[in-house]
Order: C-alpha cells, then structure tokens, then sequence
C-alpha cells in the first residue's frame, strides 16, 4: 500500500473513530462492564486480577455485577481460590526449603504472617454482608465469636516453616483489648498453635494505619536479632514498608481492600 493511502486510513481513524473514545481523564475503563451492564466471568475476573496486582487501588466493596462472581470464587477450599492459596503456599515453602539449612543455626531466622484472610478466614462473614463495606462493630462481633476456620494450605505452610526451624511471628491489626482471648483461642482452635509471638495493636496503635502498624511491628523484630526470611499477607498492606523480608508473598483476597 503506498504512502498517501496509510495516511488515508490515519485521518479516517482519528476522524471517525477517535470522537468515540472517553475522555481519558473522566471515563471509566472501557472494558469495565458489558453493556448490558451485567458482571459476567471475563470482566469480574479483569477486575480481580487488578485487585491482586495492587492496580486498583482504593476500592470498598465488591463491585455489585461481580457480588457472584466473588462469592462463587470464595466458595470452597478445592475451588480456584483455594488452589491459588495453595500455589502461593507452595512457592513459599519451596523458598523455605532452599533458605533452611541456614535457619536452624542461630534460632533468628523469622517469617511474619498476617492473620485475617491468611491464617483465618473472614469469607462466612463477607459473604453473608454481600462484601459490603467495612462496618467495625459487626466484624468485632464476628471475630470475637473465635469461629473463623482456618485456611488449609496456610496451616500446611505454618507447620512447614516451623518443622524446618523458623521463628514464626503473627501480626494482625485486630484489637489486642477486644480480640485478644479470642483471637488466641481460634488460632489454637484453627491449627496455628506454637507459633512464637502474636502481635496486635494496642490502644496507642488504634489509629495507625496499617502500614504504618505493620511496619513497626516487624522494626521491633528485627531490633530483636531476628532476620525477616519471609512475610505473607492477604492485602498489600501487609507487605509494604519498612522491613518487609527478603521475600514476600500474596495471598489472594477480592472481598476487602485494607490501605
């Protein structure tokens, strides 16, 4: 084709294609929903995959369309969610494995674990608020119940890195007032027992964020000697800040974004 024609077909596209574009710095994706307006599996799951890049940031809820699509996601530990927590957990401990004969040395080799939606699981309580927003008051109420189950391949993951010497540290921005005893009780309960420290927020750390919570919490520990080989977590936040690891690792979650 010669020349003058490419350019043809340049002025046609901006003519008549380029008004129906959005604007870039108003529209919504354009691959957002169908247009019907419907969720259906290919849009829902460009949205989790957003999600779990940290790509969208800032979100609430579950956008309504993909309330199902969630729910069918989170249903049951031999689904996709649980093989996906299973991928993680097996790319977690193979780096244990090739970091382990190290570890016994000094007893100061460490991996940091988050709790909600890592050990524990949240999803009988998010399902049943439709992954509404965040309400306090009802997630205390939940949490002190201590009936969260425990997540299968996040118990096999817990029993590997202690089998093979690390220092296992839990870190959750639950209450340590409110939730303490029960927290303790489901994690025992769940099949988190032994491991060497529960860290929670105190009242002075109430209004932290969690970054900022998380972060110090892991400061304070590698102040103690220990070396952070590992950290997990459902939310980015959990991973981000000072001190993270050496590696970290992201459990996926497409009910609740923590900032």
């Amino acid at each position: 084709m010669a020349p003058r024609s490419y350019c043809s077909l340049a002025t046609l596209f901006v003519v008549v294609f380029l008004p129906w574009l959005p604007d870039a710095a108003e529209a919504t994706p354009w691959f957002w929903w169908p247009p019907s307006g419907g969720g259906d599996d290919s849009y829902c799951l460009s949205w989790r995959v957003m999600v779990e890049a940290n790509n969208a940031k800032g979100w609430r809820t579950v956008p309504a369309p993909c309330v199902g699509y969630v729910r069918a996601y989170m249903a049951a530990w031999g689904g996709q969610y649980g093989r996906d927590v299973a991928a993680v957990a097996g790319q977690a401990a193979a780096y244990a494995a090739e970091i382990a004969p190290a570890a016994a040395a000094d007893g100061l080799d460490a991996w940091v674990l988050d709790v909600d939606d890592t050990c524990l699981s949240n999803q009988p309580y998010y399902q049943v608020k439709q992954f509404g927003p965040y309400d306090p008051v009802a997630f205390r109420m939940w949490a002190s119940r201590g009936i969260c189950p425990g997540i299968p391949a996040m118990q096999w993951l817990f029993q590997t890195l202690k089998a093979r010497g690390f220092r296992v540290f839990l870190v959750t921005g639950r209450d340590e007032e409110t939730l303490g005893s029960s927290t303790v009780a489901n994690l025992n309960a769940a099949g988190f027992s032994g491991y060497d420290r529960l860290i929670m927020r105190g009242a002075e750390q109430l209004g932290q964020s969690s970054v900022a919570f998380k972060s110090a919490a892991r400061k304070r520990l590698a102040a103690e000697g220990y070396r952070l080989r590992g950290n997990v977590g459902d939310q980015w936040s959990d991973l981000q800040g000072g001190c993270v690891g050496d590696r970290v690792f992201k459990v996926p979650n497409p009910m609740y974004f923590v900032p």
